[in-house]
């Protein structure tokens, strides 16, 4: 089952409210800006959505602001001293850099998944 909608180039995680018997989502990642919105049905929802997304870039634009990403393209990862040492061996046997390893295995673990 997934559990999210995209849009724009935007990504929400989608619940289930069964008190209030709603889907609602919330773009995640944003850290000035609260996007969220919800649906009785899932038609509702996705067109609450692609407002909320469509409303939020508008405003983006009329405010002359650059609208926030969700990921800015660079990370920590904490792998651990063991798989570190490999991961870097098995780097420099590629003859690449240790964070081009990691980003074609993390790329080749998507496409296969």
């Amino acid at each position: 089952m997934n559990n999210i909608m995209k849009y724009k180039g935007y990504w929400a995680r989608i619940q289930y409210s069964d008190e209030d018997q709603c889907f609602f989502g919330k773009v995640e990642g944003l850290k000035h800006s609260l996007i969220l919105f919800e649906g009785e049905t899932v038609e509702e929802l996705k067109k609450d959505f692609k407002d909320a997304i469509d409303h939020y870039l508008e405003g983006c634009k009329l405010d002359n602001e650059e609208p926030e990403v969700q990921c800015k393209g660079s990370l920590n990862v904490r792998l651990g001293p063991e798989l570190h040492v490999e991961a870097k061996i098995k780097s420099e046997e590629k003859n690449i850099s240790i964070n081009e390893f990691i980003k074609q295995a993390v790329a080749n673990y998507i496409n296969v998944c």
